[in-house]
């Protein structure tokens, strides 16, 4: 009898902790905002000021909604830089080590992504979900205009393209010549196959002024996600 209920405690306590495992793994069902594409651009193309200046535009965006106690970061990547003396060779960045580890819930509440892996396989952005700061739709095709090209110059698994300043418009420090990769935020695109209906690797831009930029379809956006809770 004894033996029997120290069984049935080893197995009550198996239970409980697999149940706290699992608890531990799911995400709640809504939470405070930490994603969304940026309103407004910098007016510039896609010349953000670097990361930096994209980073303080996410931040600026996200206080004026009243996100601002959280860290905020854009869902960009940047290329390797060569070495040019006197100045040492600068590494490339990848968009997916810059955003926290999740989950991250839009303006509604809704949940977006769980973690990184999710965000970058199974992810829940939509043109409905993939709400601005204010929780305002963001327009996509269709629309007029079209809006739905979202810098990142990533690729699909958000990790930098290999070259210097490739699909970056100079790791966003330009606004004339260049291209930038951009994803569409609504999953549309010109056919059903993959690469036109990524959320952050679609295509490149014409140029990466503001004009070439919204001839493309889009106008200067980018993501931004909170890197911490």
């Amino acid at each position: 009898m004894r033996q029997m209920s120290r069984s049935f405690a080893v197995v009550g306590l198996a239970v409980a902790t697999a149940s706290l495992l699992v608890a531990c793994a799911t995400p709640p069902p809504t939470g405070p905002v930490g994603f969304f594409v940026i309103s407004v651009g910098s007016g510039k193309g896609a010349d953000l000021g670097g990361l930096a200046g994209a980073d303080a535009h996410c931040q600026k965006l996200a206080t004026a909604a009243g996100a601002g106690q959280r860290n905020w970061r854009a869902y960009l990547s940047t290329t390797e830089v060569a070495a040019v003396a006197p100045a040492a060779a600068t590494p490339a960045v990848h968009a997916r080590d810059r955003i926290g580890s999740g989950p991250w819930f839009n303006a509604k509440g809704v949940l977006i992504a769980k973690d990184v892996a999710s965000l970058h396989s199974d992810n829940n952005v939509t043109k409905a979900t993939a709400l601005d700061e204010n929780g305002a739709l963001v327009k996509g095709r269709g629309d007029t205009p079209n809006q739905h090209d979202i810098l990142t110059g990533s690729r699909p698994d958000g990790t930098a393209f290999g070259g210097p300043g490739a699909f970056t418009c100079g790791n966003w420090t330009q606004s004339g010549e260049g291209s930038a990769v951009i994803g569409h935020h609504d999953r549309t695109g010109l056919s059903k196959d993959p690469w036109a209906m990524s959320w952050n690797s679609s295509h490149q831009t014409r140029g990466c002024s503001q004009p070439a930029l919204v001839s493309t379809g889009g106008a200067g956006q980018f993501y931004c996600f909170a890197v911490n809770l």
